[in-house]
């Protein structure tokens, strides 16, 4: 999918595409603020170009939707045994660089749905994977040696190969465009494109992202979410119908006590994980997913990103570390999976360090926020603290880990008025993802507590851990909230918010007890995650 108007930067992307082998369908997305500009694109001719299927599209419409629907389900149908070897686009590189691709690509075969033309051009740019794959493929038969062939080709160009590569492509694309694109002469700025333009402006940019944090996460999320949704859920619905409900049947048709309270006891599935994932969790999710799906639509997270570049790369991050990053006050796990975005290792080992230890997922926050919002400076305590480990650490990192500092290019979308169709639909689509992976962990874990609490291992890792807790001036009731925000960092924030209805906690027990659960160890689900994505001997070293 690329922006309409700027086809031109899009194309070589795509011819690299074509070159590969690989099914493509050109989206030429947000048309109609293409046409605000004056931009014209004659698509049959574009099509005939490139040899392609290409859609216009104005997706946050729906239009042109059933017609990518309807290419995309015609080249699924369409026979590719020969895809790879069928090269309606000839893109023209250096006489050398083309020599030299044409030799490698004799000796070897398709590759993982690649063409041996993408394969051979990746070898010679020394892509490191490719370099695996194709060195084995090798046919001596043919007497030549691919290596060998690389470096007589460096030898003879004049400047790097990428660079020469890159020229060819985007030489072809300013020739496609002048075939198929006309500018007529600029309409006026609208006021959607005079605001977009201010936001990137810190005089402007900075006030609207404070008032964002404050109305969109601090009231909505913390205040209307943890407080007045949260307070309805738990003790007007849980306590007064559904908890008494269930305990009353399973006394009835469950006459074991221990089986019982696998259900309904002081960790049961009901009383304690689906209230928690329901009651507590949910409303908060729900709503942050919503004012993130706000942000989203109207285009404004990529200005903050463009906005806050300059302040991340102190951190050794871009503008692009923003969206994972505010992604993570949804869901760490679902943040840090979403690192890949990020160009680098380096950038993506510092993000994935800063979300396990000091970016609190939705619930967390919420909780954080209803507990300690009102008189007093509790809430700022917690926030400053939060925001200089953050900073600190950030600051460490990128003058310990070794690598190049990060760049940043970000393709701005119009800045519009949201459409709540689209809000709610990607609402909707997060929410499902809640209930398939989080809900069931939520049971899971309080299956496991339940086992622990049986077994007495629970009672014994909870004696261990009062040590530390009593040593830093907290009570050791605490020791369940830090034992439960390991399995799920939600259940930490819920078991807080259940201390905090009971009166058990002074405000300044409150305060060190809110920062020592947001800088806690990650979530299973997150360091599983963090296995996964970084390595074990990272995710242990985090």
């Amino acid at each position: 999918m690329a922006a309409a108007k700027n086809l031109e930067r899009t194309l070589s992307l795509t011819f690299q595409l074509i070159e590969a082998g690989l099914p493509v369908i050109l989206v030429l997305n947000i048309m109609d603020e293409a046409g605000k500009d004056g931009i014209e694109i004659d698509i049959p001719k574009l099509e005939k170009l490139l040899g392609i299927p290409v859609v216009p599209t104005v997706s946050v419409r729906r239009r042109g939707l059933k017609e990518l629907k309807a290419r995309i389900a015609g080249l699924l149908k369409a026979p590719d045994e020969n895809r790879l070897n069928d090269f309606p686009l000839k893109i023209r590189y250096p006489a050398d660089i083309a020599a030299a691709q044409a030799r490698i690509a004799a000796v070897l075969r398709p590759e993982h749905f690649l063409s041996r033309r993408a394969l051979s051009l990746l070898f010679l740019l020394g892509d490191e994977e490719v370099e695996r794959l194709i060195k084995i493929r090798e046919d001596a038969s043919v007497g030549i040696k691919i290596e060998e062939v690389r470096r007589a080709a460096i030898k003879k160009v004049s400047q790097p190969m990428e660079y020469l590569v890159n020229l060819a492509l985007q030489a072809l694309a300013r020739e496609f465009s002048r075939k198929t694109v006309k500018i007529k002469p600029r309409k006026s700025k609208n006021i959607s494109r005079i605001l977009g333009e201010m936001t990137l402006k810190p005089l402007v940019g900075v006030p609207l992202l404070a008032a964002f944090l404050y109305f969109g996460i601090y009231k909505l999320v913390g205040g209307f979410g943890a407080g007045t949704v949260v307070d309805f859920l738990e003790s007007k619905v849980f306590e007064v119908h559904i908890n008494p409900f269930f305990i009353s049947l399973f006394e009835k048709i469950i006459p074991w006590e221990l089986v019982n309270s696998l259900f309904v006891g002081e960790y049961g599935i009901i009383t304690l994980g689906i209230r928690y994932a329901i009651a507590i969790v949910l409303p908060i999710v729900g709503i942050f997913f919503f004012v993130f799906s706000f942000a989203e639509d109207t285009g404004y997270l990529p200005r903050l990103g463009a906005m806050l570049d300059r302040v991340f790369k102190k951190i050794g991050l871009s503008g692009r570390a923003v969206i994972p990053l505010i992604l993570g006050l949804g869901c760490d796990t679902m943040a840090t999976m979403v690192t890949r975005i990020l160009p680098s290792k380096r950038e993506r080992v510092i993000a994935t360090f800063l979300l396990s230890l000091s970016v609190p997922c939705s619930a967390q926050l919420g909780v954080i926020l209803g507990v300690l919002a009102g008189p007093g400076p509790a809430l700022a305590i917690w926030f400053l603290v939060i925001s200089g480990v953050f900073a600190a650490s950030g600051f460490i990192l990128n003058r310990i880990l070794k690598g190049k500092q990060p760049s940043f290019h970000i393709e701005l979308p119009p800045l519009r008025m949201p459409r709540l169709t689209n809000i709610f639909t990607k609402t909707f689509t997060r929410l499902k993802w809640y209930f398939k992976e989080v809900l069931p962990i939520f049971i899971w874990a309080s299956v496991l507590i339940w086992v622990g609490q049986v077994t007495k291992v629970f009672d014994a890792v909870l004696s261990v851990l009062a040590y530390p807790v009593k040593a830093i001036g907290l009570p050791a009731v605490l020791s369940k909230v830090f034992l439960f925000g390991f399995f799920r960092r939600d259940y930490g924030a819920a078991g807080l918010y259940d201390l905090t209805r009971q009166d058990l906690l002074s405000q300044r027990e409150l305060i060190v007890a809110a920062v020592v659960l947001t800088l806690f160890l990650p979530c299973i689900a997150q360091f599983l995650i963090n296995i996964k994505e970084r390595g074990l001997k990272l995710a242990l070293g985090i």
